[in-house]
């Protein structure tokens, strides 16, 4: 989900990026895991990273008081346990 030198551009206040993707597609599965449980978050660049990918990643922004449960559930959807 993170991507090594790829920079963070300022969050508006009380926001704060818990993912970045390349694929617009996958920003907004993350983005419908978080609505499912209540957490409302934003997606910045999904618009300009379908005309280049390759050189904008779509960021997944949440209030800064859902960051812990967002981080933690995006965590988990990533790497589900094993049975």
């Amino acid at each position: 989900m993170l991507f090594e030198g790829d920079p963070e551009p300022y969050a508006p206040e009380g926001l704060v990026t818990v993912a970045r993707f390349e694929s617009p597609l996958e920003a907004q599965l993350a983005k419908g895991l978080l609505s499912s449980v209540g957490i409302e978050s934003f997606l910045v660049g999904e618009n300009v990273n379908n005309l280049l990918q390759a050189a904008f990643r779509v960021r997944l922004q949440v209030r800064t008081d859902d960051q812990v449960a967002a981080l933690e559930l995006l965590e988990h959807a990533e790497h589900p346990p094993e049975s």
